[in-house]
């Protein structure tokens, strides 16, 4: 049932004195906008009150744009997925949505989305229903299809009308990698048809195209050739084969089943919109939907822990500036921030700038850019920016003493409310803090290898820092758009204390006999994005026998293991060509099993191989090393990569005693 056009919550409807109707989304009490039930309902009176109005000849046309700054339609409201209790809850959610566009497509006069903000999934589906798409140039404007990073795929019809805009190869590409784009690179697919030069010319614009009477063409004869047989037999292959490089079928489903779909019925879009729909709703209530949106939220929870205050740092100080420092200042610096970088060691800091410069030209646009990223980043040998950095970062050598020694030389040249941070990975913040005036100012700020890639900072509490210096440190996290872990100070804080014996359990495997092939591809069958001694040789071998001898685990790293063999002889792993395996070109030399590994050992293997993590993600829980077992699988995901379609380490070991739970009962 269509909502009452006098009384919309999250939408203004209106009609101006040119006659062109206006539908303005705003949700009510929301910071973004996203289409929940009610934004729906309210859409559909609208639609309706549009199919009045032109039909009286009363308005030439209907403009969608967002009421919010920051969000045209960020997409469907995630919130209230976990409604859907079967595949016919789905189906009729879905069933409203599609035929509303349906009616909105075929309304007879001009419709327009005027897009500022982030333009994604549902929402991008709502603009594609419209005849003309204008988005602005503005930086922060994006548009895109992310839902296969929750394990579905496109549910409102999105699937043909992308195909149908921009041809197969563009929009299949779009939906395959959930990528965000750039209006500009939009605008060259097809998918956005008119560019407005800021958010100031949008209505404007918008305004135009309706009293031009724009309706877009969509994609070229040659991208519809393509969409027909053999060709889009061809093209589903090659996609298929490129998904499987990236991803398993059996632990992500989605990107195979909308490969099916566009190979069956790609040729039509009524055939395309019907198999969409059949084809979505058991993904969207699969458990892997379900882990996968527990990790967004979990990912949304750890964003929610920096503080809603003034403390907005703008200027960086790093002292350090080997591989770890010149990644958090290349990291800041992409963040906007101006960055002072600290060495004694001039040949180091040249080296950090050439890494950074490295990491600009593939993270940037243009030249301009990088240059403006170089600019912002200042070699300070002297130290001499200190005093106006808003956060200072230590990431020097891992020792105490002089750890000590460095902050009780900094302590006084620090402005007032500037955040004092370590990198430390392995010493306790107390005892870095000892020999400090003020030792409740310190915190962790641990960065894990290699920066620009991992999206997790732990944010180490040490027993005296005070609460508010950690919240700072979580804003400092957000700042450079990466996740904040609150963790207590204690022997390899979360991450490495749950990863050590996991990775050490991999290496009394491989004491034992198994084959070190065997070992990672039984990791990755669990869902491990790299095996543990793939992982080890990557993290450095060295680094893993000190963290074990830090936590006490002697399995692997005692005397006369291969472990303490190749660090002894100097083989550390990627860093110096040889670890447990042979790196060649930025990757290991690994040999293909012949005959196949037995798929049930394997996975066998896998479980064991996971079993010492999960149980340390259990101590931690119970010691509380982070606030709580869902901050545990936000942790152990983002930091090790633990599989995020098992929605983490705990939640999966509580599925797997519900589904013993319910197989003793049945």
């Amino acid at each position: 049932m269509a909502a009452d056009i006098n009384a919309l919550k999250d939408w203004r409807f209106s009609t101006d004195q040119e006659g062109i109707a206006w539908a303005v989304f705003d949700r009510e009490g929301e910071r973004v906008n996203t289409l929940s039930r009610r934004a729906i309902e309210e859409l559909g009176a609208i639609v309706i009150r549009a199919e009045e109005l032109a039909a009286q000849g009363a308005i030439k046309g209907v403009v969608f744009i967002s009421g919010k700054d920051s969000s045209f339609v960020h997409g469907a409201d995630i919130r209230e997925f976990d409604a859907f209790r079967s595949e016919g809850d789905v189906r009729a959610a879905l069933s409203q949505a599609t035929e509303l566009l349906a009616r909105l497509e075929k309304l007879s006069v001009p419709t327009v989305a005027a897009i500022h903000g982030m333009c994604l999934g549902g929402g991008l589906e709502l603009a594609l229903a419209c005849s003309w798409r204008i988005a602005d140039r503005d930086d922060a404007t994006r548009v895109g299809f992310p839902e296969i990073k929750l394990g579905i795929f496109p549910g409102f019809n999105g699937t043909f009308r992308s195909i149908r805009q921009a041809g197969p190869t563009s929009a299949m590409t779009m939906m395959l990698t959930g990528n965000m784009l750039r209006t500009s690179a939009a605008k060259a697919m097809g998918i956005i048809d008119e560019l407005a030069a800021s958010p100031a010319n949008l209505r404007w614009a918008a305004r135009k195209a309706v009293l031009s009477a724009k309706r877009s063409k969509g994609a070229g004869m040659f991208q519809r050739l393509m969409r027909q047989w053999p060709i889009r037999g061809f093209l589903a292959e090659q996609m298929r084969k490129k998904t499987k490089d990236k991803v398993r079928e059996d632990h992500y489903p989605a990107p195979f089943r909308l490969i099916d779909l566009f190979e069956r019925t790609g040729g039509s879009d009524k055939a395309m919109a019907e198999g969409e729909t059949r084809a979505f709703a058991p993904l969207m209530v699969s458990d892997t939907a379900r882990n996968l949106r527990r990790v967004f939220k979990l990912s949304e929870a750890m964003k929610a822990q920096a503080p809603k205050g003034n403390f907005k740092p703008q200027r960086a100080h790093i002292i350090g500036a080997g591989t770890m420092g010149a990644d958090i200042a290349a990291v800041c610096v992409l963040a906007g921030m101006e960055v002072s970088l600290q060495d004694i060691n001039d040949d180091q800091l040249k080296r950090a700038a050439e890494q950074a410069k490295a990491l600009f030209r593939k993270r940037l646009k243009s030249r301009t850019e990088v240059d403006a990223a170089m600019a912002r980043l200042l070699l300070d040998g002297k130290g001499d920016h200190l005093p106006r950095a808003d956060v200072v970062i230590e990431a020097i050598v891992e020792k105490l003493e002089i750890k000590q020694l460095l902050f009780k030389n900094i302590e006084g040249r620090l402005k007032p409310g500037a955040v004092m941070a370590t990198n430390t990975s392995s010493i306790m913040i107390e005892k870095i803090a000892e020999p400090l005036t003020d030792k409740g100012r310190l915190i962790g700020l641990h960065f894990f290898n290699p920066v620009p890639a991992l999206p997790l900072v732990e944010v180490v509490r040490g027993a005296g820092s005070r609460p508010e210096e950690v919240a700072k440190g979580c804003a400092v996290v957000t700042a450079i758009g990466k996740y904040p872990l609150v963790v207590k100070s204690v022997p390899g804080f979360l991450v490495n204390r749950v990863l050590a014996p996991y990775m050490m359990g991999a290496m009394a495997k491989l004491e034992q006999g198994v084959e070190r092939e065997k070992i990672d591809e039984a990791a990755k069958t669990f869902g491990m994005p790299v095996g543990p001694l793939e992982l080890a040789d990557q993290v450095g071998l060295d680094i893993c026998k000190h963290v074990a001898d830090i936590l006490g685990i002697a399995t692997g790293a005692m005397e006369g293991s291969k472990l303490a063999g190749l660090v002894a002889a100097g083989k550390l792993g990627k860093k110096s060509g040889e670890g447990f395996y042979v790196w060649k070109d930025g990757k290991p030399e690994q040999k293909t099993a012949d005959p196949p590994y037995n798929t049930v050992e394997l996975h066998l293997l896998g479980e064991e191989l996971v079993k010492p993590l999960i149980d340390e993600c259990e101590r931690c829980r119970d010691e509380k090393v982070v606030e709580s077992a869902d901050m545990v699988d936000a942790g152990v995901i983002f930091g090790t990569g633990f599989a995020p379609f098992r929605g983490g380490p705990l939640n999966y070991r509580a599925s797997q005693g519900l589904l013993i739970k319910r197989s003793e009962a049945a």
